[in-house]
């Protein structure tokens, strides 16, 4: 399919969908979740407004960051329904994730940088671990891997 032409207000479903990047279903579950929203046409054809591509871009890239979409409609509720939104409303709907990114980003790295040493999980089977978590110790705090969830000392792992 041919991208829209640039100066079209509105767009059809399938050229929302193909500038878009997603399936023509998953425009029709935006729309049920409720995260984006059409008009219809005499003909009962949907028809989006030109802005709706930012909101499935920012619905897209949110999905791939692990934001829940319960997260992603209440933001999306904040932007303006009687117009398109502006570079404010956009900078202040990205503010709302930066924190969590910012820990998201943090685990991520600490699972990358840390998970090939002692994790404090008890399982007491990489050479570090019995020097690192004797007797499984860290067990005493709680379940999981006590080092990545963040209640140990990091350095308790490195010291020994």
């Amino acid at each position: 399919m041919n991208q829209p032409r640039w100066d079209r207000g509105e767009l059809t479903v399938g050229e929302l969908a193909a500038r878009g990047g997603v399936a023509v279903s998953a425009l029709h579950f935006y729309e049920r979740q409720g995260l984006i929203a059409s008009r219809r046409t005499s003909g009962n054809q949907r028809r989006y407004r030109r802005d709706t591509l930012r909101r499935v871009a920012l619905i897209r890239i949110a999905q791939r960051a692990g934001i829940p979409l319960a997260e992603v409609r209440a933001a999306l509720a904040e932007l303006p329904d009687g117009r398109a939104p502006t570079r404010r409303d956009w900078e202040r709907l990205s503010r709302r994730w930066q924190d969590d990114l910012d820990q998201r980003i943090r685990r991520l790295q600490q699972l990358r940088d840390e998970f090939t040493g002692c994790i404090g999980c008890g399982c007491l089977s990489i050479d570090l671990c019995a020097l690192a978590n004797p007797h499984d110790q860290l067990g005493a705090q709680g379940a999981g891997p006590r080092r990545l969830l963040g209640d140990a000392p990091a350095d308790q792992a490195r010291r020994g």
